[in-house]
This record gives C-alpha cells, sequence and structure tokens, in this order.
C-alpha cells in the first residue's frame, strides 16, 4: 500500500502543479476565456487558488522525499482536498457538471493520501 499511496502522491502532485501554474502563467483575462467561473469570481481569486495548488503540490511529495518534516505531506493532502472540495460546490453551484468530474477525482485522491499518510501508513 505504501508504494499505492507514492504513486496517488505524484499523480496529484502532477496534477495539482500543471493546474496551479497554469493559473499563475496566464493573465486574468487569458484565463477567464478557458474557465468561464473566473470571470464571476474576484480578479486575485484564481492566481490565489493557483499559488495553493502549487504549494499543496511541492508538500505532498517533497517533505516524504528529502525526509524533513514528513508530517506535511498528510497536512498538504488535506489542504489540497478543501481546495478541491470548494471546486466541487462551485461546480455544483454554477451547474458545471461536465468539470465536477475531474475536480472529484482530484478530491478522492488527495482524500486518499492525506488518510493513508496521516493513518496507517505514515512516514
Amino acid at each position: 500500500m505504501n508504494v499505492v499511496l507514492w504513486v496517488i502522491a505524484g499523480l496529484v502532485a502532477a496534477a495539482f502543479l500543471f493546474s496551479g501554474m497554469f493559473k499563475l502563467a496566464l493573465t486574468h483575462e487569458k484565463y477567464v476565456v478557458s474557465q468561464s467561473w473566473a470571470a464571476d469570481a474576484p480578479r486575485w481569486t484564481p492566481k490565489v487558488i493557483g499559488a495553493l495548488e502549487v504549494a499543496g503540490a511541492i508538500g505532498v511529495v517533497l517533505p516524504a522525499v528529502i525526509d524533513v518534516v514528513p508530517m506535511l505531506v498528510p497536512i498538504a493532502a488535506t489542504g489540497l482536498a478543501l481546495v478541491m472540495l470548494g471546486a466541487v460546490v462551485m461546480h455544483v453551484r454554477r451547474s458545471e457538471f461536465s468539470a465536477l468530474v475531474p475536480s472529484v477525482v482530484l478530491l478522492i485522491l488527495a482524500v486518499v493520501v492525506a488518510w493513508g499518510r496521516f493513518g496507517p501508513y505514515a512516514f
């Protein structure tokens, strides 16, 4: 199970690193073209979410890899799960059901990493 958690954590880190960098790299106007929800949110929202996603992506892998405060891994996974919970709620409120699938999958994967690293497979 430890290997499975490493693989899931790697997938979660890659997905959130890509998503976060996408939000940070694009201007607000360009981001709104690709993600309509951003038009109804304050201009700073995608940048803050992107920064949280990048930090979470780093935190879900790096502390365990370098063996420095590995307890940060499940904390980062919990933070990413909370970000995705917010995304799920937002997509449901906006009736964006096609965007719900990736959000729910990433939520579940982040919860699995948090559960495993807080619980039976802690570092």
